[in-house]
């Protein structure tokens, strides 16, 4: 800000700082102990020096953090979070309000606009939070904490601030989870030697008062800035320069606001009650959450259902929680997406269910499992220490859901060349290659008819067998496989598949996958050569757009082109709302 600037030629720069601070070999960060070896304190020494060779402008930084740290330190202290992360807003946007990176990550802690609306912060034409001291510094505070939640480490919460969680937990998998000690390296992520640097450089720099007092004002309604500023007897002018957030010049009434007051005047900001969890959280709920909430009780903990169209935080509000214990107290990450119709918890789920064993489903996998029963993931995964937590689970498999109970191997199926599976009472040979077939009027004992390649997917098909009316066929998904290939190829629709198997649109198939198929009417799976395509090429089906959709995601899923859509829908933007009913070509 221009003061700032201002403020050093009338004050003179501080002559204080010539002696640059010196790296130790050991450092004190939120709790931890911090072991910095060689190769890295020279690494670090450098930024270092780099922090503070030009004086001015190191003391430009180091005069805003003295203005702003109070404020800081008080929602870190509200918000439980180490006091020493404030260093952290000095490395994202040197405590300067606007600032904007070449990503368009903008305000104090570099937000993106989806996150920054994640965390409870308005961002519209009208209000930018990112811009706001207290309600930007609360939602880094959240981003942090449930960050650390995840990893129980805040050097993988600060690491993870820059590449996400789940760009640490690909890194480093959980090597370092629940660490109180930690070595750095040269190969430690660099931006934790970035923050090191300015935690070095900043820390004694910082302490003092500031020549610029600030003081809070909380908004009760709706107000403009030049009412404001008469009322604290500020030029209008400059009140803006402080409250940029305030994009239009009014303060609007849906929740509290905090503005930036420049004085000569000391604020005590930690006798202050800054915005409460019920404000931040405030905003109109959608008209399918008027209908009431369902709730219900699993394994003794109470779940509610989620709606229509909800998003995590807004499902995470309904049940009263911040969006951290939410997705702590459900297993899951602050990316993952919510699906109406589940049920999800609102405290902590148990660590056994006495109902002993799950006997796995078709497209079942270990987070559905936990969820089903109320079992924390992390005491699912050690009851069943054999089975891996990622993907589907093997059908017919047993979890174990306590420590009486052991995994039971999974149930033999008879499945010669992967054509066909022995049941009870007969062979049927009609399932294609990866298809099991139960039908609904089984057939006698027969023969099995004569076998031919399939030139298209090179596995081997009985000829001209029917599937049976209202049957359920088990289909393992094939390399380059997508939703649509397989809807079309066996006359049903992508939303059925998606709603019998509980898919997500934007994430693609895997080789392997297991996905359950129902078939309403016969029809010949197999007329000599699979590759032989019937279809009439200008036939159309409607999909309805889902809340987690995306145009890339609905493309890809159906093998079709962006462009592709957009053509066949008359499109001339890239976003997709919910409830829009978009045309799918078939070809």
């Amino acid at each position: 800000m221009r003061f700032f600037a201002v403020a050093l030629i009338f004050f003179g720069v501080a002559a204080s700082y010539a002696q640059t601070p010196a790296v130790p070999h050991k450092i004190h960060f939120a709790g931890m102990v911090l072991t910095i070896r060689d190769d890295a304190k020279r690494e670090i020494q450098k930024d270092v020096d780099a922090l503070t060779k030009h004086k001015r402008y190191f003391e430009m930084n180091a005069e805003r953090a003295r203005t702003y740290f109070p404020i800081i330190e008080k929602i870190f202290k509200d918000e439980q979070l180490p006091e020493d992360f404030k260093y952290l807003a000095l490395q994202e946007s040197s405590l300067t309000p606007d600032a904007v990176s070449v990503s368009n990550a903008v305000g104090f802690w570099q937000f993106k606009d989806y996150t920054a609306q994640e965390m409870g912060m308005r961002v519209d034409n009208q209000v930018d939070e990112r811009m706001n001291i207290v309600s930007a510094t609360r939602g880094a505070a959240k981003y942090i904490k449930q960050n650390n939640w995840r990893f129980n480490n805040w050097v993988l919460a600060l690491q993870a601030y820059q590449m996400g969680a789940g760009g640490v937990e690909r890194s480093l998998g959980d090597k370092y989870n629940g660490d109180s000690h930690m070595e750095i390296t040269s190969e430690t992520y660099w931006y934790v030697k970035k923050y090191l640097a300015h935690k070095i450089a900043f820390e004694e720099a910082c302490q003092g008062t500031p020549k610029l007092m600030v003081s809070l004002y909380e908004t009760k309604g709706e107000k403009r800035l030049s009412e404001i500023a008469n009322e604290v007897s500020v030029d209008e002018n400059v009140l803006k320069e402080y409250n940029k957030w305030a994009k239009k010049g009014t303060i609007p009434s849906d929740k509290p606001y905090h503005l930036i007051i420049p004085g000569t005047t000391i604020q005590d900001f930690n006798s202050l009650t800054l915005s409460s969890e019920k404000a931040s959280k405030a905003g109109p709920l959608s008209k399918t959450h008027q209908t009431g909430d369902v709730k219900t009780v699993i394994n003794g903990v109470a779940a509610i259902k989620a709606n229509p169209g909800e998003t995590l935080s807004m499902i995470a509000s309904r049940a009263g929680l911040d969006v951290s214990k939410f997705i702590k107290f459900n297993d899951m990450s602050i990316d993952h997406s919510i699906h109406a119709g589940r049920f999800y918890f609102v405290k902590r789920k148990k660590k056994m269910n006495p109902a002993g064993m799950h006997r796995v489903k078709v497209g079942d996998d270990l987070w559905l499992v936990s969820q089903q029963y109320g079992v924390r993931l992390k005491n699912l995964k050690k009851l069943n220490p054999g089975i891996k937590e990622e993907g589907l689970l093997v059908r017919g498999n047993s979890i174990a859901l306590n420590n009486k109970t052991i995994s039971l191997p999974p149930v033999e199926f008879y499945e010669p060349d992967d054509v066909a599976e022995l049941s009870s009472d007969a062979f049927n040979w009609g399932a294609q290659p990866g298809l099991t077939t139960i039908s609904s009027s089984p057939n006698k004992l027969e023969s099995p008819p004569p076998i031919q390649r399939d030139t298209v997917n090179d596995f081997k098909v009985p000829l001209g067998k029917q599937v049976e009316a209202d049957s359920i066929i088990t289909y393992e998904v094939q390399p380059g496989e997508t939703l649509y290939s397989i809807a079309n190829k066996y006359s049903v629709t992508v939303s059925d598949l998606i709603s019998d198997n509980q898919l997500n649109v934007t994430t693609p198939l895997k080789r392997g996958q297991v996905l359950s198929v129902h078939k309403s009417s016969s029809r010949a799976l197999v007329s000599g050569n699979l590759g032989d395509q019937n279809s009439d090429q200008s036939e159309t089906f409607i999909y309805e757009v889902k809340s987690s959709d995306t145009l890339y995601g609905i493309a890809r899923q159906f093998g079709a082109t962006i462009k592709e859509i957009m053509d066949w829908n008359n499109k001339s933007v890239l976003t997709v709302s919910m409830g829009e009913k978009l045309k799918i070509l078939k070809r």
